[in-house]
């Protein structure tokens, strides 16, 4: 990726639970430099295969209230989710003129999944770190 056509994110809103899918979304605003508009990205978190992986891998068997598994679920959703959207924009995926939906990481697109288990293993320690500060777990 040229700096030349770096990708500005203008905004996120989410998380959101798709009503027939078991995921969540996040949905992106990004501009590039030549663009004449912004353009819609989604991003999908499949429950069951990305986020329950992961977390599962960051903290263990862990337990918490109610509340506190709800803080770190939406938490390591939305980091993955801009994780995904950094690896959907280098594979290209975002370069187009148009809204794009970036799903999850499994079926067709479960080649892409090594590359969020690379960085939750460079993110390990931070995650543990952000996830101990604010859900106090």
């Amino acid at each position: 990726m040229t700096t030349t056509n770096a990708m500005k994110i203008l905004g996120v809103a989410g998380p959101f639970r798709e009503p027939r899918e078991p995921v969540f979304s996040y949905d992106y605003s990004i501009q590039r430099p030549h663009w004449p508009m912004p353009h819609a990205v989604r991003v999908k978190v499949a429950i069951a295969e990305e986020l329950d992986v992961l977390r599962g891998r960051i903290l263990g068997p862990v337990s918490g209230s109610p509340g506190q598994q709800l803080l770190v679920s939406q938490l390591l959703t939305r980091r993955i989710a801009e994780e995904k959207l950094r690896i959907a924009d280098h594979d290209g995926l975002l370069s187009g003129r148009a809204d794009v939906v970036v799903a999850p990481f499994t079926g067709e697109m479960a080649h892409l999944f090594a590359r969020l288990e690379s960085w939750l293993e460079q993110q390990r320690e931070a995650l543990r770190t952000e996830i101990k500060d604010r859900a106090k777990i």
